[in-house]
């Protein structure tokens, strides 16, 4: 205890003169903050929907309401939600998010019934049942399979593109004068 005591205002005086430099020295080299920044208001909106979904799951697991096999399965669906918006942002570097759905392979009857299509058969970019344009993959732990729902416009198009495609266009007659 006497050693203590001799060594106490020591320790203080050193405390004094080390801690400025400690805190200048974490100025200088911040620990990089994850920040939506770079973002419109559009997209940094979806993110912060996005983590406010996380609080709901998080909140919900700490209530003991759902199994931590759910909470796990919906908090990597949100990561993947989250990993495909930043890059469809970054890609087109526009301030536009299309409605996005994630599901696992398991699910994918949520979004297209009992006939939903094989994971293996999908193509990035393909148009599937004229209602979802399929982005691509994202493994967030579990692989998730990542769709764009189309707005009715695409929709239409789609259903348009569909219908022309299975009708072969008629040829003009030979007898008839051209307009």
């Amino acid at each position: 205890m006497t050693i203590l005591k001799g060594r106490l205002p020591a320790l203080l005086i050193a405390a004094v003169f080390v801690s400025p430099f400690v805190l200048q020295a974490t100025k200088a080299n911040p620990v990089p903050q994850r920040s939506d920044d770079e973002f419109g208001p559009v997209v940094r909106a979806y993110l912060g929907y996005l983590r406010n979904e996380q609080e709901v799951v998080d909140d919900r697991v700490s209530r003991r309401e759902v199994s931590p096999t759910y909470y796990r399965h919906n908090s990597n669906r949100i990561k993947a939600l989250r990993q495909m918006a930043i890059r469809l942002a970054r890609e087109s570097n526009n301030d536009y998010l299309p409605e996005l759905e994630a599901v696992s392979a398991s699910e994918l009857r949520l979004l297209f019934g009992s006939n939903a299509p094989s994971p293996a058969g999908l193509k990035t970019g393909e148009v599937v049942r004229n209602t979802f344009r399929f982005l691509g993959t994202v493994r967030s732990v579990e692989v998730f399979y990542v769709f764009a729902r189309l707005d009715p416009y695409e929709q239409a198009e789609s259903t348009e593109k569909a219908l022309s495609s299975k009708t072969a266009p008629a040829k003009p007659e030979k007898d008839q004068p051209r307009p």
